[in-house]
């Protein structure tokens, strides 16, 4: 059998648990991809990106990181929009993995965000195949939902750092301000 190699996108260790799991089951071998420019403040950044280098070390992943703490870039595209954030972020960062994924000659990729119940989950798949079509590798889909309660067991069993909102400045607010 021919080695079926896939680039992940990965926003965090805990979310790319299940996912790598996955794609190992079916055959490919697979490369991770940090590019997570939405993340505030920098230390949750610094958190996040820590725990999937731990995570990497701890699976044998190779674990690529991709530019830096772009933050600057993000709130440009969402500010004036912040209602309609996801969209940008989800499209922003598989584009991303898409370019790098096709100059690294990998026909697939993937993200972990498509495990999360709390992602807009056709939104996200809708943003993965339209930044396929732009470059060429292709989207591989799988709903990985099924195995986010597994993830979070793991990730309790590991003493991974879980982060307690998905990352922009806006989903912080969100989520700890009184409404």
């Amino acid at each position: 059998m021919a080695d079926k190699k896939i680039l992940l996108h990965i926003c965090c260790g805990p979310c790319a648990i299940y996912p790598l799991q996955r794609l190992r089951e079916l055959g490919f071998t697979v490369t991770g991809f940090f590019y997570n420019h939405n993340i505030h403040p920098f230390k949750e950044y610094q958190r996040r990106l820590e725990t999937a280098q731990q995570f990497a070390i701890d699976e044998n992943l190779d674990l690529m990181v991709g530019g830096g703490y772009e933050l600057e870039e993000f709130l440009r595209n969402v500010a004036i929009n912040y209602r309609e954030r996801c969209e940008y972020c989800y499209a922003s960062r598989l584009e991303k993995t898409v370019e790098y994924a096709e100059r690294n000659s990998f026909e697939q990729f993937t993200t972990t965000l498509l495990v999360s119940p709390y992602q807009k989950h056709d939104l996200l798949v809708v943003k993965a195949q339209q930044a396929a079509k732009a470059v060429g590798p292709i989207f591989f889909y799988e709903d990985f939902r099924s195995g986010w309660k597994e993830s979070v067991t793991i990730c309790r069993e590991r003493g991974y750092y879980r982060q307690p909102y998905c990352g922009c400045i806006y989903s912080e607010k969100e989520r700890y301000c009184p409404k």
